[in-house]
Formats: C-alpha cells, sequence, structure tokens
C-alpha cells in the first residue's frame, strides 16, 4: 500500500513556476509519469537533439527525485503532469519513457485540465492508460508515438519515426500504408483507438477504458508469447470490447519467445483463431509499438480503412496539429509507407 506521503496532492508552489516562451521556438514539455529514466546516456541525447531540432525544452521531470522503480513520488509525478498542463511554453507534452506507473495516477488527474490544456500528449507503453482515461473522460485526442529516452535518445536516431512524429504533428491528416492486408468489401469508418494490449486489458471493468463502437482498434505489445497475447485478446473478445469494433489493425508483438512445448503455435494461431471468432476485418503489419521505427497515431481522431489481398491503406484526419514551422530535415521526404 502507497504510505500517506506519497499520495497525489496540490502542486506545490516550486512547479507552479511558468516557462518563457522562445519566440519560434516549439515548446516540448518533458515529464516522466511512469518510470524513471534509467539510461543517462539516452536521456542526454534526447535532449540534445530536440534542441537541435529547434525546440525549447521545459523539464517537468527531476532525476533527483525518483522513487523506487518510478520517476518521482505518486504526488510529485500527479504534480508534475498537472504542472506542464498548465505551462503556456509547452506545445507538446513528452515522456521520458513508459514502464509502469500511470495506473496509480488515473483517479487523482484532472481531466479537464489535461483536455483544455491544447498541449498535443505523446507517448505509448504505459501511457495508453492515460490516453484511454484522457479519451473516456473527455473525449480528447491524443498522440500515440515516440518517447524521449527510448526514441529520441537511441544510439542510432531512426529517420522514420522522426519524419512520421512530425509530420503527424504538424498536419490534420495522416495516411499510412501497410502489408498484411484482408480484403475488405467496402471502406470502413471509425473512431481510431487503442494502445498497448496488456494496457488496454488492465483497464476493462473501469472508468478509463472507453465505450468505443465502432471503432478501428489498433493493438501492440512487447516480449509476450504469442499464448499471453491470445489470452488478453480473448480476454477484450469476452468482456465484449471486439465485437464492437469495425476493425482491428495489429502492430508489433516481438519479443516472444517459442519453445518447443508450442509444437507449431506461434502468433499465426493467434491471428487465425481471432479471425475465426469474430467477423470483423483484422489486418496486420501497422509498423508502431516497441520498435525502433514507429508511426505517430492520432488517438481518438477520425480514420477510414481500405484493405485489399495486396495491403491496407489507413487515413486519419481530424485532429489537432502545430500551427509552426517544423524542423524541416525531419518532415521533407516523409514516407508514411509502413513496412
Amino acid at each position: 500500500m502507497t504510505d500517506a506521503t506519497n499520495q497525489p496532492g496540490p502542486v506545490p508552489s516550486s512547479l507552479a513556476v511558468q516557462s518563457a516562451r522562445t519566440p519560434g521556438k516549439i515548446g516540448i514539455g518533458l515529464i516522466a509519469p511512469a518510470g524513471f529514466a534509467s539510461d543517462e546516456a539516452a536521456l542526454e541525447r534526447g535532449l540534445t537533439r530536440l534542441a537541435a531540432m529547434g525546440c525549447q525544452v521545459s523539464l517537468h521531470t527531476d532525476q533527483s527525485e525518483r522513487c523506487e522503480r518510478f520517476g518521482a513520488t505518486d504526488a510529485q509525478r500527479l504534480a508534475h503532469l498537472h504542472a506542464v498542463m498548465r505551462d503556456p511554453a509547452v506545445d507538446i507534452v513528452l515522456s521520458t519513457r513508459g514502464g509502469y506507473g500511470i495506473s496509480r495516477l488515473l483517479p487523482f488527474i484532472d481531466w479537464q485540465l489535461v483536455a483544455e490544456s491544447g498541449k498535443l500528449l505523446v507517448g505509448h507503453s504505459d501511457l495508453t492508460a492515460f490516453q484511454m482515461g484522457l479519451l473516456a473522460h473527455t473525449g480528447s485526442i491524443s498522440f500515440a508515438g515516440p518517447m524521449l529516452t527510448d526514441d529520441f535518445g537511441r544510439a542510432q536516431l531512426s529517420d522514420f519515426t522522426m519524419q512520421h512524429f512530425w509530420q503527424c504533428l504538424g498536419t490534420g491528416r495522416t495516411m499510412l500504408h501497410g502489408a498484411g492486408g484482408a480484403p475488405i468489401a467496402a471502406p470502413v469508418k471509425g473512431v481510431l483507438w487503442g494502445g498497448n494490449l496488456a494496457m488496454m486489458t488492465h483497464l476493462i471493468g473501469t472508468p478509463y477504458l472507453p465505450k468505443i463502437v465502432g471503432g478501428i482498434l489498433f493493438l501492440e505489445d512487447i516480449n509476450e508469447h504469442p499464448f499471453r497475447v491470445e489470452r488478453m485478446l480473448l480476454q477484450l473478445l469476452h468482456a465484449g470490447v471486439l465485437a464492437q469494433q469495425s476493425a482491428i489493425i495489429l502492430g508489433d508483438f516481438s519479443g516472444g519467445r517459442l519453445v518447443d512445448f508450442d509444437n507449431g503455435y506461434s502468433m499465426d494461431s493467434v491471428i487465425t483463431l481471432l479471425r475465426s471468432r469474430i467477423d470483423i476485418p483484422i489486418v496486420t503489419g501497422l509498423q508502431f509499438g516497441h520498435i525502433a521505427d514507429k508511426v505517430t497515431l492520432p488517438v481518438g481522431a477520425n480514420a477510414c480503412l481500405r484493405s485489399s489481398a495486396g495491403g491496407w491503406e489507413l487515413e486519419i484526419s481530424g485532429y489537432p496539429f502545430l500551427n509552426r514551422p517544423l524542423p524541416a530535415e525531419h518532415v521533407k521526404g516523409a514516407d508514411t509507407r509502413a513496412s
């Protein structure tokens, strides 16, 4: 049980200080609402690269505050989250990393403050719980995309990830393509939502899982054996979530180790079973998840899926975006084809 000193409370006065905006700079507010950034070198690389891209970074986290496996105590992380929403110099809110910790904060988050802040909120993995809570409580759009140490701070920066990130956040329309298509007679339209599979199943039966009907659900996970992936998918199926969707798009599910006992059972077996249990389009090959080259997805935006035996196309529109010049070297020639 969390002790009383770790309970979320009022924002400390030291965190209520607002940053001064530098004209022409894209404001990045950095938080650590889940785990702490264990890779100091990656943290420094990420900060250096953001500065080189013409961004002004406001630190709403402090490495010295880390508590156990978390970026800080629950109270401090909640205060940081609320403070960055009040910072007028921040356009984009980035997390240092995922891990675990957002679930502790969900009952205490001021969802209206977040929704009315106008910030573009970006992250994935554990951040899925925050994005789903925001969508469930306010209908506001956020972005499933890169984080500081896992992406901006990689030893080898992914041009693919950067191009997709800035292209998505810099325009109100994203077009993606992928293999793994299944023929669909007519385009499928709906709200794009989802994220990390483990976090989605974790939220079943709580007020933080949106009640989306006719949506296009995207899912990914990492280091999960196929039978665990299947078990979580079946949990969503048995809970009635999957049957209410218009389509499912599966991203990356790498890292799960097969053993001799599997006797041919694999992720392909999981997908075959899922298709036999539910009569909606299920396509694969979305380049999103715990991988170096990932797309950025507006969670809660309108989407249209077209698919044939040769592949699929996903058009996403109607979401908030930056109304300012972007880092040209990371936008020019952005390839929106997810291989």
